[in-house]
């Protein structure tokens, strides 16, 4: 059966013809070798910046939910001799500010959680009802009938000691009054026990209205937590915050906080993607050896063409855009790949720690993310090695003599 002829553009058509024929196009043998290669090449750095991404992603959200965008540190107002000092009341002045929705006052202390089954070292956070995964509804911190304030605890800190909703804990705080250090014991009940997937806070956080932890010795110096419109815009909010509170204030947000952290994990994520970028290049060699095999089939027909008027450089054209096709190819199917195991791990949970692991790497479950701007990253690392890869080989069949061409068996 006769090929239908030639349309389009002249470039294009023979690559795409290239491409569909059976010796060295898509289903030949050494094609489909460089097309497997290529696929998994781009499918273990899709999953491998998936996890990365996931983890960053997901350990910025639950950061935030755990605290606030921007702290505020206030100053203090100078007191009498023999009284103790008062931070003063920024609230109005932090409003003020555009940008930011919202400002809690809070506090925080350490002490000694026991309950019926053991017991843990704690951070005691004294904040408002509010929102957020470590906030209580106004029911949930109130007293009740025997005064006893409502608390909540995290999960993991829950099953250590052994100490379910409803139950009361004993807590131990360790503090300075008159100048002495002295113990304070309370009594708390556990309203309910939350999770946030961040180890840190469910294995050692418990949560109480303001007042109980104002009421232990040196309860801790109260700051302002303060809400923003963007996350993302927090450095430039706590930036209009200094210049506004003034240097008495010290304010810091929460990228200034975590910046080694995530510093560091885009090193690492930057790292393992020139890595994993090598299997990528050994990949290319693949597609440039099938270009090799394709020259060699096809000598007769690139002669046929060159004695026709084909120039060489539009050869090289073809030979390289075949190149890319084949390449192409397989970076999509391995970013596919990559997008379908992502999803997988992400939606059952498949990448999960124990309670020692989760407490080195924060989280009990990493999400997979394959973002768009990883998957042009990938595609892109992945076209321009091909190309790379392809050059020589198109360059050297650009130099093809027609009348060897058609002399060759």
């Amino acid at each position: 059966m006769s090929r239908p002829p030639l349309a389009g553009p002249l470039v294009p058509t023979l690559a795409l013809r290239l491409l569909g024929g059976g010796r060295g196009g898509l289903l030949g043998s050494t094609a489909r070798a460089a097309l497997v290669a290529s696929a998994l090449g781009t499918a273990a750095m899709g999953v491998a910046m998936a996890l990365m991404t996931g983890y960053r992603e997901d350990l910025e959200r639950k950061l935030l939910g755990g605290t606030a965008a921007v702290l505020v540190y206030p100053r203090f107002e100078t007191a009498p001799e023999g009284e103790e000092t008062h931070a003063v009341d920024v609230a109005a002045e932090i409003l003020a500010v555009p940008g930011v929705t919202a400002a809690a006052r809070v506090a925080f202390a350490q002490g000694i959680l026991a309950g019926p089954g053991g017991e843990a070292e704690i951070t005691l956070r004294g904040a408002p009802p509010g929102d957020g995964l470590l906030a209580g509804t106004a029911a949930e911190l109130a007293r009740d009938e025997r005064g006893v304030p409502g608390a909540l605890i995290g999960e993991e800190l829950g099953a250590a000691i052994g100490a379910s909703p409803g139950e009361v804990v004993r807590l131990t705080a360790l503090g300075l009054g008159d100048g002495r250090p002295r113990f304070t014991f309370r009594t708390l009940r556990v309203s309910r026990r939350f999770v946030t997937g961040f180890s840190e806070f469910d294995r050692a956080w418990v949560v109480v209205a303001p007042e109980v932890v104002a009421a232990l010795p040196g309860g801790g110096a109260p700051s302002w937590e303060v809400a923003v419109d963007d996350p993302r815009r927090a450095p430039e909010i706590a930036a209009r915050l200094r210049v506004a509170l003034g240097p008495e204030a010290l304010v810091t947000d929460w990228t200034q906080l975590n910046r080694e952290l995530f510093a560091a994990l885009r090193l690492q994520q930057r790292a393992l993607f020139l890595l994993l970028g090598l299997i990528v290049v050994v990949a290319t060699f693949n597609v440039a050896s099938t270009l090799v095999v394709l020259v060699r089939e096809r000598r007769r027909d690139f002669g046929v063409l060159a004695a026709l008027g084909l120039a060489p450089a539009a050869l090289r054209r073809t030979l390289l855009l075949y190149g890319l096709g084949l390449g192409a190819a397989g970076s999509a199917l391995g970013l596919a790949a990559a997008a379908v195991i992502a999803w997988l791990f992400d939606r059952y949970e498949l990448l999960s720690f124990g309670p020692e692991v989760a407490a080195i790497y924060f989280l009990r479950a990493v999400p997979m993310r394959l973002s768009v701007g990883d998957a042009l990253a990938i595609a892109g690392f992945a076209l321009a090695a091909t190309l790379l890869a392809c050059w020589l080989p198109a360059r050297r069949a650009g130099r093809v003599e027609p009348v060897r061409a058609l002399q060759a068996d």
